[in-house]
């Protein structure tokens, strides 16, 4: 472990893989010291910085939908939104269009950015159109969408998926080729993983590995956040422990059920996680973003103390539909935001989706709904 660590400190991004997959089992005082090195390099990459979006989340049943996604677009740009994010697959019975329609409709609604459309939605989309990928993302770009959410990715592994989705999900190659599109035609998007359940430390790693190579071909992320799982996020089946993957007869998820562990990572793992992204992405992608509604006030200090250096969105709720996105009733406020980075000792920054800031008349009226009043 400390061998790892030593070589680290010069060559953060160049060990092997079976090197970071065991610094993913550090625990005291190796923890700590990696950690340590996290929160360095986090500096020398990012500086003594802690950004932040003002944005909002919409249901993509409710930004399809003119009569109920219009005043929320207009609420979002008079709280001080620069972003507004839409995920969620189309209603079925929804027109052709609709994808193309609903960036249309909020980007000329608002000057706002617009990140929506997880790769399989991307897909869904252009099915629907009867276009290709690449020429609905040419389309949607086009039609003003600013970015795409690269979530989804859970792990990078096709026996992984379909024990944590029950194989509704579309196989990492698929995923893979539907973000790396999006980079091409010169749309961002954001990295992500979800973790806790299944997986090993090598796969962890070789999910942070598949990562990186995207990086190196496209230069396409913006940012990678790591996200513990959840019950909720997991099929009926899954949520037990001891209660089988209802395949008896397939080995590999034979082995798995033996593996698995509590649905809510630890502590640890969290904190050895984000550090080794930070080490493995090093000089690739510089934002490591702590995933706050999923973490927690204590785990995200952590977290931004050893390697994370963004605190993500504020995930404005509004007052005419507070229900209207994921993640309603979650919320950081601006004082939150300056309360925590002058505990870690580093200045807040508003930033745009693209990681620029923020501009100064969309500050002000974030900075001025928050005065006292």
């Amino acid at each position: 472990m400390r061998t790892h660590l030593a070589r680290a400190e010069s060559d953060p991004a160049g060990l092997p893989d079976d090197a970071y997959a065991e610094l993913l089992t550090a625990d005291g005082d190796d923890l700590e010291a990696l950690c340590a090195l996290a929160d360095h390099l986090r500096r020398e990459a990012v500086g003594d910085q802690l950004t932040f979006v003002a944005n909002r989340n919409l249901d993509t049943p409710v930004a399809a939908d003119p009569g109920r996604a219009d005043p929320l677009v207009d609420e979002a740009w008079a709280l001080g939104a620069t972003e507004v994010c839409v995920q969620g697959p189309l209603p079925a019975d929804a027109p052709t269009t609709a994808a193309l329609d609903l960036v249309a409709r909020i980007t000329g609604r608002a000057p706002l950015h617009l990140h929506a459309f997880r790769p399989a939605e991307v897909a869904d989309a252009a099915a629907r159109l009867a276009l290709s990928p690449r020429e609905f993302l040419t389309a949607a770009r086009d039609a003003g969408l600013g970015s795409v959410p690269g979530t989804a990715a859970r792990i990078l592994d096709d026996g992984i998926r379909a024990w944590l989705t029950g194989g509704t999900d579309i196989p990492a190659a698929r995923w893979t080729e539907l973000v790396t599109t999006a980079h091409e035609v010169g749309l961002r998007s954001t990295a992500t993983m979800v973790y806790g359940h299944v997986e090993t430390p090598a796969e962890q790693v070789a999910h942070l590995r598949a990562l990186a190579t995207i990086q190196d071909r496209t230069g396409g992320f913006t940012e990678f956040i790591p996200m513990p799982i959840l019950p909720e996020a997991l099929p009926t089946a899954r949520r037990v422990a001891d209660r089988g993957c209802g395949d008896p007869g397939v080995e590999r998820q034979q082995s798995r059920i033996a593996r698995t562990r509590s649905v809510r990572s630890s502590t640890r793992e969290t904190r050895a996680l984000y550090a080794v992204a930070r080490l493995l992405l090093h000089g690739r992608i510089d934002h490591v973003q702590a995933a706050w509604p999923k973490l927690g006030a204590e785990l995200t200090v952590a977290v931004l103390r050893g390697g994370a250096d963004d605190a993500g969105g504020l995930l404005l709720d509004g007052a005419l539909d507070p229900a209207a996105g994921a993640e309603a009733g979650r919320r950081l406020t601006l004082g939150d935001v300056e309360r925590l980075a002058a505990a870690l000792g580093r200045t807040p920054r508003q930033r745009t989706t693209v990681y620029g800031d923020a501009s100064p008349e969309r500050q002000a009226v974030l900075r001025e709904l928050a005065a006292p009043r």
